[in-house]
């Protein structure tokens, strides 16, 4: 499979604080894609926006691990990284934070109205929560934003 060419790479524009914290990546499909997530199994994914909650609490915080996620060539090591590999990330919100806010924000985001788990377990082998990663309805990005408490926005934000 191949990695969309119609998205724009935010890789050579990120400018994200080196400390810990806690990211959304926004990922727009503009086709049907079929992904193998690790034991989880093969999940496919209509067109349409998607969102994935992860953190950063290692060396390099923020920058190293959105970073890592951007490259378009890695190992698979988180579920994520089966995605990524197809798609192109528009956008990144994030906190810094030492605070561990990622099941915070991954259950808020589950609250939304019409906000969808494709993979039950996605990006949530290490908790409680059902999934890191969502299906969000056209219109919604707004009202993501502000049920997360209006996080800083990376390069370039999600348009509705």
């Amino acid at each position: 499979m191949v990695r969309s060419e119609s998205k724009v790479s935010l890789q050579d524009d990120l400018n994200l604080p080196g400390e810990p914290g806690t990211y959304v990546l926004w990922m727009q499909l503009t086709g049907r894609i079929t992904v193998q997530v690790g034991k989880l199994g093969r999940m496919t994914l209509p067109p349409g926006m998607y969102a994935y909650v992860g953190s950063a609490h290692g060396p390099g915080g923020l920058r190293a691990r959105v970073q890592r996620h951007l490259r378009p060539h890695k190992p698979v090591h988180w579920h994520i990284d089966a995605v990524t590999a197809l798609v192109l990330v528009q956008a990144i919100w994030f906190e810094p934070s030492p605070e561990r806010l990622e099941c915070r924000w991954a259950r808020t985001l589950a609250a939304l109205p019409d906000v969808a788990m494709p993979l039950p377990g996605f990006g949530s082998s290490d908790c409680r929560c059902r999934s890191h990663f969502f299906a969000v309805p056209p219109g919604s990005m707004r009202q993501a934003w502000e049920a997360l408490g209006r996080p800083a926005a990376g390069p370039s934000a999600p348009r509705e």
